[in-house]
């Protein structure tokens, strides 16, 4: 088995998330947009891949009650929540923000002059559940067809 092989896992993970968005976007909406690939949010979610591949990489090459892996199932619990709840509800404070400054503007015939308040912000930074279990699911399988591939 190659050292190299969680590493592998995961970035392959990360990319075939990031190649995914766009593609799963299209099937939703009949709109293609490749700079998904790029995005952060979306289904499925790249963080959670990237982790979870790292994670099932490591616990099918260092055994699954190794040090290591414990690491990096914390490490990789830590990344997940972090995806759908701490960046999920920064991102959700952005769009708020932006709805209580136009309505100011609209209401109240407030004028915002400052730059700041026009700045192009993505609202959407974090990930809902479907979209981790998503990369969840998605991290689990490279790792495991991965594993296979060099395996043989």
């Amino acid at each position: 088995m190659s050292s190299i092989y969680p590493l592998l896992a995961a970035l392959l993970a990360n990319v075939f998330a990031q190649v995914l968005k766009p593609v799963v976007l299209y099937l939703r909406t009949q709109k293609l947009d490749v700079h998904q690939c790029i995005a952060c949010g979306g289904f499925p979610s790249s963080h959670s891949s990237t982790v979870t591949a790292l994670t099932v990489a490591i616990g099918m090459s260092e055994g699954f009650d190794s040090t290591l892996f414990a690491i990096t199932c914390v490490f990789s619990f830590i990344v997940i929540y972090d995806a759908t709840n701490v960046r999920y509800y920064a991102g959700k404070n952005i769009q708020l923000t932006k709805q209580l400054i136009s309505d100011l503007e609209t209401l109240k015939g407030l004028k915002f002059s400052d730059p700041i308040y026009h700045e192009k912000i993505k609202s959407v930074l974090g990930h809902k559940f479907i979209e981790v279990l998503g990369g969840i699911l998605l991290g689990i399988l490279v790792a495991l067809i991965l594993f296979e591939l060099l395996h043989i």
